[in-house]
């Protein structure tokens, strides 16, 4: 039985759709193709592993697994759960009847618990532009994704729980955020703040120029006068960041997994890099 079930790849800060073509035939073998990095290679023992542990089993037959478009490289082990709910459809282990609606994506453990996945606000993004109407993917995960409007988030820690949901036993509840309410309610209050320094009257003042003026400052001083202190704090004197820049700023720090589990980044970010980068 051939099914397709659809996942995303990450390209810079946008997302291409990826669709998973899952063909169950007679004879014996595994077979992955469409230029998947050794990360997704090696899925076929993660979701063995995490089948087998779960009640549920890799069907004995000849699997092919094609990734398309098969000439862009597939990275990471965010595929996983995509890939085994393919196996379980095309097997007839699970229902399928509307699995065309939605994009899923995880990193399956052994144990068939889902680790949280790069890139969720990004994906969110490209499947409301295409028309899918769900995303599965891990809990940690959900809050970013369920930034994008118009689109039903289903967060899941365990492939039991997508596995009951397209069975029909027990649904998944989605993941609801009033993107705008919380980015409003959230933006006057930085995690540092500029009022918190004491003194240094003199220094402050520079830095305000700085901002006002959208100047480089450089901060010479022995350890401990201040100098981290300062900059830290100096992003809550910036102007606020609109919605479109909070947007941007989330979408390129969930590319390289730093958004754990906040969703939307309310104030500019601070990075402090060693001397000798």
């Amino acid at each position: 039985m051939l099914v397709k079930i659809y996942g995303s790849a990450l390209f810079g800060i946008e997302a291409t759709t990826i669709t998973v073509e899952v063909n169950i035939d007679k004879g014996i073998g595994y077979h992955l193709v469409g230029l998947p990095d050794n990360a997704v290679k090696e899925s076929s023992y993660r979701i063995t592993a995490a089948l087998n542990n779960n009640s549920y089993k890799l069907p004995g037959k000849k699997i092919i697994i094609n990734m398309a478009p098969a000439d862009i490289r597939k990275e990471g082990a965010a595929y996983d759960l995509t890939l085994a709910i393919g196996i379980l459809t095309a097997s007839n282990q699970i229902m399928s009847h509307n699995i065309n609606d939605y994009i899923i994506m995880g990193e399956l453990s052994l144990d068939g618990s889902l680790q949280p996945i790069k890139g969720a606000l990004p994906i969110a993004i490209k499947a409301r532009e295409e028309g899918f109407k769900h995303f599965i993917l891990p809990k940690e995960n959900a809050n970013e994704a369920a930034i994008v409007n118009d689109l039903e988030v289903l967060g899941v820690t365990n492939i039991m729980e997508v596995i009951h949901h397209f069975n029909g036993d027990k649904l998944i509840e989605p993941t609801v955020v009033d993107t705008r309410a919380e980015f409003y309610k959230h933006i006057n209050f930085p995690e540092f703040d500029f009022s918190d320094v004491k003194g240094q009257e003199s220094i402050k003042r520079c830095m305000e120029i700085a901002a006002a003026g959208g100047h480089n400052i450089i901060l010479i001083g022995p350890p401990g006068s201040g100098k981290t202190m300062l900059a830290k704090r100096l992003p809550s004197i910036l102007p606020p960041m609109t919605l479109h820049e909070a947007l941007e700023t989330t979408k390129i720090h969930s590319v390289v997994g730093k958004t754990k589990n906040n969703g939307l980044l309310y104030q500019r970010p601070f990075r402090s890099p060693h001397h000798t980068i």
